[in-house]
């Protein structure tokens, strides 16, 4: 039994592009809801329910930041993919701030753009089941927002749960720091990042029962959850 296509709401005012992309994504077994504007975007995805959107930020009638605005106040949890033009490096704060998940720059690849289409949809899949995540000797719980050690239950701030999701996300490998910035505190300036640092202490702090778990700061690029 074949299964059943995913579906995606594509917001984009280039016809030209918006096809390409369409008629790419279903050759991967996406079912593809393709609009020219934000307004006949958000009457399709409350129609639809699309299971993830790819949101150009520049449309006509309703921009992309206002379209995903309007639906988060519907849905906190479907994947947003924000694609901006190559320039415009402060869409990608707005983004996040808006309720992005992430975001790709004009012109792409469809690869990357598939890549980040599975990573987001694996990470929702992942956030919203109810299983437990095992952290060398503890084990996490996103949705509850606690670690667990033995018997003993160690609650986490929502700030804390998602920043330990995100490095369980890239264990053994390089979070970006600005990137991590952007997407959970909405900017990578100064006061920020001092405020992460506080967070990633606060984490090691609530690991140090296992000697195998560490977070370690690589200098100029970001941190790496080692387990």
């Amino acid at each position: 039994m074949s299964q059943q296509p995913i579906k995606i709401l594509l917001a984009e005012d280039e016809p030209a592009l918006g096809q390409i992309v369409k008629e790419s994504l279903e050759t991967r077994n996406f079912e593809v809801l393709f609009c020219e504007n934000g307004e006949v975007a958000y009457k399709t995805y409350l129609k639809e329910k699309p299971e993830l959107l790819v949101l150009d930020i520049m449309m006509p009638k309703k921009d992309g930041f206002t379209l995903a605005k309007e639906i988060r106040e519907q849905n906190k949890h479907v994947p947003i993919i924000f694609l901006t033009a190559k320039s415009q490096t402060k869409d990608v704060v707005e983004g996040f701030e808006h309720g992005g998940n992430d975001y790709l720059k004009k012109p792409f690849s469809m690869e990357e753009l598939i890549v980040r289409i599975h990573a987001l949809l694996d990470r929702t899949k992942l956030k919203q089941s109810n299983d437990t995540l095992s952290i060398g000797n503890y084990t996490f719980n996103y949705i509850k927002q606690k670690l667990f050690f033995n018997q003993e239950e160690i609650k986490l701030t929502h700030r804390e749960a998602e920043l330990l999701f995100h490095l369980y996300e890239k264990q053994n490998e390089i979070l970006d720091r600005s990137l991590i910035l952007k997407k959970i505190w909405g900017d990578d300036d100064f006061f920020n990042a001092r405020s992460m640092d506080v967070f990633i202490t606060k984490l090691r702090k609530k690991l140090k029962q296992d000697q195998n778990v560490q977070i370690i700061n690589v200098r100029g690029y970001g941190y790496k959850l080692i387990c």
